[in-house]
């Protein structure tokens, strides 16, 4: 991923976070997904007064590239309205590391940005590997 590619998914991912349904936590959260292929899929967190049934940016980015027939991802860029980046919850973690384990995650927040890999994320994540090791067993 090039400079311009990174911008551009930070802007998209900070763009998104202004569509975020939040009227519970009032944080929004928005995420911009690129794909190997140079697709950019974006998704912003969308909360509901059950809140177990809140969806965050993250997730809504992945479901809605998997929906289009996408699953290889490059990138993800997470842009929230605080100063610090924010860090994406266990789920997502999960979620990420089932497609793309070694997926760039750029968080940004107002004052800073940290980069790191999915696996960076979640060490020693539970993954598909886990359900076909015990198969000749």
């Amino acid at each position: 991923m090039n400079d311009e590619q990174r911008l551009g998914l930070v802007k998209a991912a900070r763009s998104a976070a202004l569509n975020a349904y939040a009227p519970y936590s009032r944080f929004r959260v928005g995420a911009a997904l690129l794909t190997v292929d140079g697709k950019v899929y974006t998704g912003c967190n969308v909360e509901n007064a059950s809140y177990p049934a809140t969806v965050c940016a993250e997730r809504v980015a992945i479901c809605k590239a998997v929906s289009e027939g996408e699953t290889r991802f490059e990138a993800i860029a997470i842009a929230c309205d605080s100063r610090r980046p924010c860090s994406p919850c266990g789920i997502c973690r999960q979620v990420m590391a089932e497609f793309a384990p070694d997926m760039r995650v750029i968080m940004v927040g107002e004052d800073s940005v940290i980069e790191q890999r999915v696996t960076d994320l979640l060490p020693y994540g539970f993954g598909p590997g886990y359900l076909t090791d015990n198969e000749d067993e």
